[in-house]
């Protein structure tokens, strides 16, 4: 299962500029709000919440964001590509240069820490990630998440 069946090309913001973590969070909170039709202030909280229990910087210039929403229908996903690398208080003391999101239903369980991990190994991958850092525009990037190898799970 790829990882395109959890986000959508419109989904991919392609060089986001911001200058700290908070910033990115409420750009991608701002943005999946407008996708996903929930409430900004919503997904912004619900994301501060995460990180207060500890950085989802997972390392590797790599954060994967996560929460969960109680009117949400499914799974939800969203990519960004920073154009400047921003300290997230990584895991691994790394700046993050990629944020995926992952938004679940509040019921989602099984499902949404299956897709947690599915997106943590995908990005792990030194050649994928390396790829999604040269990718340039939302449908490079996308092209990249679909590709089969980001789909061995």
């Amino acid at each position: 299962m790829p990882l395109t069946d959890v986000v959508a090309l419109d989904a991919i913001i392609p060089t986001l500029k911001v200058n700290g973590k908070k910033q990115a969070l409420q750009e991608l909170a701002a943005k999946a709000a407008q996708i996903s039709g929930q409430s900004e202030k919503t997904i912004f909280e619900t994301l501060m919440q995460r990180e207060k229990l500890g950085s989802t910087g997972v390392g590797n210039g790599v954060a994967i964001p996560h929460g969960k929403l109680p009117k949400l229908g499914k799974l939800f996903g969203l990519f960004a590509r920073l154009e400047r690398p921003v300290d997230f208080e990584s895991l691994d003391g790394q700046p993050v240069s990629l944020i995926f999101l992952l938004l679940a239903p509040e019921g989602a369980g099984a499902d949404h820490l299956k897709a947690l991990a599915r997106v943590a190994r995908v990005l792990r991958d030194p050649d994928t990630a390396r790829k999604l850092r040269e990718s340039r525009d939302a449908e490079a990037i996308y092209a990249v998440l679909a590709m089969p190898s980001a789909s061995a799970a």
